[in-house]
């Protein structure tokens, strides 16, 4: 029975594409994961490590090829199926919710249970074994609030696994931790692989991390797979020189003899021309920013955009541009965190861009958090469609529209003529922005 599940393909993609507004962010790629494996995903920001992750869950719109979870179709299975087969454990997750460890990690029971379903011995005894596992048994009935920043990344973990998937995505679970929590969480993973078989795909930036914690290192670069096999295969200097544009030396861990790269210069340094105009922050959601985003990222602007909800088309363009930003979970009204990431990126804008983003109760605060900047900086606000006809927040939108007016804010009719005031605003000159392009052959991929 061993020997036939380790047999077992766990994740099958096959010419997986995608595009966001019309620019590519996959291009026919191929990605087969036995069960058993632990397979790091790499490449620079913008690479599309984040969009095939969220592929295998079905969660992107227009995805073309093929994506099979454990032999069966994806397109075939029920919400419920696919939460049955495979857990996700995203880049970040807030947890604002004041609520025991273990009652936490329940939630992940709910693929198990259904809608009106309560948990029973068996899901009580799951999550003991995982509290267990991620090395928190004696939190169990403490708040998650009360957590640690690496203790909180493993109860993410754990909500996951209490799922009981035997596929485990993960989004760069590394990337908010020190050192020792990030050897000692992919210490966790990896032993998840070893002893129980659980089949894991994760989106890794540090590719010694991955050398020493995976069977096979992918690395995609602009969309496509450039590189797949054991990390003895795949490092190189020449790959990273290629690929991140670092010169490096390969060396050998004399004890594991696994290799690392010894990075020593950047090859090609950045472009100046973004640091002579912006910041500009974006407001969005909905995919009202994108096309903004776009031509200002094509007229040589610098840009952060926020608040958003993950896997909202903005969140996408966003990642796409590796554009840093203030997240939140989908559908969640924008916690705590979310808006001081939020006020962080506005504090620090040079100016500030509204896009027509659609206005409810869960992103008011969009309007509201940007209006104590609006004074000490240029502001412009796009007009159309106006306020009133996406204001679902029963005329507080349209109320706080009017007031970034009041405080000087200018209106602007679109990208034209955006960019144009914004180089006005901020001096020099810029490139024009490009007309919309639906052939993604120069787009800046993913």
């Amino acid at each position: 029975m061993r020997g036939e599940r380790a047999a077992t393909v766990a994740l099958s993609c096959e010419a997986v594409s995608v595009a966001f507004n019309g620019r590519a962010a996959l291009t026919e790629v191929d990605l087969e994961v036995p069960s058993g494996q632990l397979v790091a995903l790499a490449g620079p920001n913008g690479s599309g490590k984040t969009t095939l992750l969220r592929s295998a869950l079905g969660l992107v719109d227009g995805l073309r090829g093929r994506v099979s979870l454990l032999g069966e179709p994806l397109d075939s299975l029920s919400i419920r199926d696919r939460a049955l087969r495979v857990a996700w454990v995203p880049q970040q997750e807030s947890l604002n919710e004041d609520v025991p460890l273990n009652r936490y990690l329940l939630y992940g029971r709910y693929a198990h249970n259904g809608p009106f379903g309560r948990e029973d011995a068996e899901d009580l005894a799951a999550v003991e074994r995982i509290l267990e596992q991620i090395g928190l048994a004696d939190r169990g009935e403490e708040s998650v609030l009360a957590l640690s920043g690496g203790e909180r990344q493993r109860a993410v973990l754990g909500r996951a696994l209490a799922q009981g998937a035997p596929l485990l995505l993960l989004d760069e679970p590394t990337s908010h931790l020190d050192l020792g929590h990030q050897l000692d969480l992919l210490e966790r993973v990896r032993s998840l692989v070893r002893a129980e078989r659980v089949t894991v795909v994760a989106a890794l930036h540090d590719l010694n991390l991955a050398a020493r914690f995976a069977d096979r290192i992918v690395v995609l670069f602009h969309g496509h797979k450039v590189a797949d096999g054991p990390p003895e295969a795949v490092l190189s200097p020449e790959l990273l020189a290629r690929v991140w544009g670092v010169d490096a030396e390969l060396r050998r861990d004399p004890a594991s003899g696994l290799p690392y790269l010894f990075p020593r210069r950047l090859l090609a340094a950045p472009s100046p021309v973004a640091a002579r105009f912006g910041p500009v922050h974006v407001v969005g959601g909905g995919g009202a920013a994108s096309r903004y985003l776009r031509a200002l990222a094509d007229a040589g602007f610098e840009l952060t955009v926020g608040a958003l909800h993950l896997l909202d088309s903005d969140a996408e363009t966003a990642e796409a541009l590796s554009l840093p930003t203030a997240v939140e979970l989908p559908f969640a009204p924008l916690g705590r965190a979310a808006r001081q990431r939020h006020r962080e990126l506005l504090g620090a804008a040079r100016a500030i861009v509204v896009s027509p983003f659609a206005v409810g109760p869960t992103n008011l605060a969009n309007l509201e958090d940007p209006l104590a900047f609006v004074g000490g900086r240029p502001t412009f606000l796009v007009r159309e469609p106006p306020i009133a006809a996406r204001d679902f927040a029963g005329g507080a939108a349209s109320s706080l529209y009017a007031r970034f007016l009041k405080e000087g804010a200018r209106e602007v009719s679109g990208p034209e003529e955006l960019v144009a005031e914004l180089t006005r605003a901020l001096g020099g000159s810029v490139r024009a922005p490009a007309p919309a392009a639906t052939d993604p052959a120069g787009a800046r991929d993913r």
